[in-house]
C-alpha cells in the first residue's frame, strides 16, 4: 500500500505504508519520536507503553522480557493497536 505525498517542490512522492515486521526497540521508538536522541526516545516510548492500559502485560504474554532487544511483528501489532502508527 502506498500513500501519495507532495514534497516542497510540488512533486508527488510515493511513501510506503507502515510495515508490521521485527523492529529493534530503538528503531521503533525513533519512528515514534524522530526528533530526539534514540536513548531518550526509548525511555519515552517505554513510558507510553506503561501508560497504555494493559499493553505491557500483553507484550509480556507474547514472550517479551526486559532483556529483549527487538519487537516481533506480533508485538509491533499490539503496540500500533494501542498507540496508533508512528
Amino acid at each position: 500500500m502506498y500513500n501519495s505525498k507532495t514534497n516542497k517542490s510540488g512533486w508527488s512522492e510515493e511513501e510506503k505504508a507502515f510495515q508490521y515486521r521485527s523492529y529493534g526497540k530503538g528503531e521503533l521508538a525513533a519512528l515514534y519520536l524522530p526528533d530526539i536522541l534514540q536513548q531518550s526516545a526509548v525511555e519515552q516510548f517505554n513510558k507510553w507503553i506503561d501508560a497504555a492500559p494493559g499493553l505491557r502485560q500483553r507484550l509480556l504474554s507474547t514472550g517479551m522480557t526486559s532483556r529483549s532487544r527487538r519487537y516481533t511483528p506480533a508485538q509491533v501489532k499490539l503496540i500500533v493497536e494501542a498507540l496508533e502508527e508512528p
